[in-house]
């Protein structure tokens, strides 16, 4: 058996070197509190970070189930032998569901006659995914696109209050819809979006 040599003095850490290293151990420890843990338990997200790795939509959705059973509680009370399988299987769960989430979601209201335009910046072969729905009345649209003396036409409407799908493009420029409240009251459009996309152009 052999006894470990015994350190030399000059090759131990400083109380300087310790008390850097706990500092740093400590920013570390509240940067991935704030960036990661409050986004994935508490559906809260002071940097945004959250938002870009998808987290803050499983944190909102495990503080919603979270409520949900805290009040079914008086009337079925807990269950404690599947509370922690249920956790695991909550988590995976809402796990998967944030990447599905949605990137952006856009409101607007047309009153009768108005129109707007919605687009996408993207890049040749680039896919979008959307959803969207109409409440208060029917729209209609045209999604399509135009740039650089190129044209597509990927879906048109009339007197629709829903749709979703999804689309390559097949050139780069704005990709998007033109839509015109043609009902006799004010509409309100909720659109969602998810893709390979830039920005999101509105012309009114």
């Amino acid at each position: 058996m052999h006894n470990a040599p015994k350190p030399k003095l000059e090759d131990l850490p400083t109380k300087a070197q310790l008390r850097r290293s706990s500092i740093i151990a400590g920013i570390g420890a509240v940067a991935i509190g704030v960036m990661v843990y409050m986004p994935a338990e508490l559906g809260q997200d002071p940097t945004g970070v959250g938002r870009i790795l998808g987290l803050t939509e499983m944190g909102v959705i495990k503080q919603q189930l979270a409520a949900e059973a805290a009040a079914d509680e008086p009337l079925h009370g807990v269950d404690e032998t599947s509370s922690l399988m249920n956790g695991i299987f909550g988590l995976f769960v809402g796990a998967a569901y944030a990447q599905e989430a949605w990137q952006d979601e856009i409101t607007f209201t047309l009153q009768p006659g108005e129109y707007t335009e919605i687009k996408a910046t993207m890049e040749e072969g680039a896919t979008l995914f959307y959803a969207w729905t109409s409440n208060g009345g029917r729209v209609n649209f045209d999604l399509h696109a135009h740039s650089g003396g190129q044209d597509v036409t990927y879906e048109k409407g009339r007197g629709q209050t829903e749709g979703e799908g999804n689309f390559e493009t097949p050139f780069a420029g704005d990709h998007g819809w033109f839509w015109r409240n043609r009902d006799d009251q004010a509409v309100t459009v909720i659109l969602q979006l998810r893709g390979d996309y830039s920005t999101i152009v509105r012309d009114e």
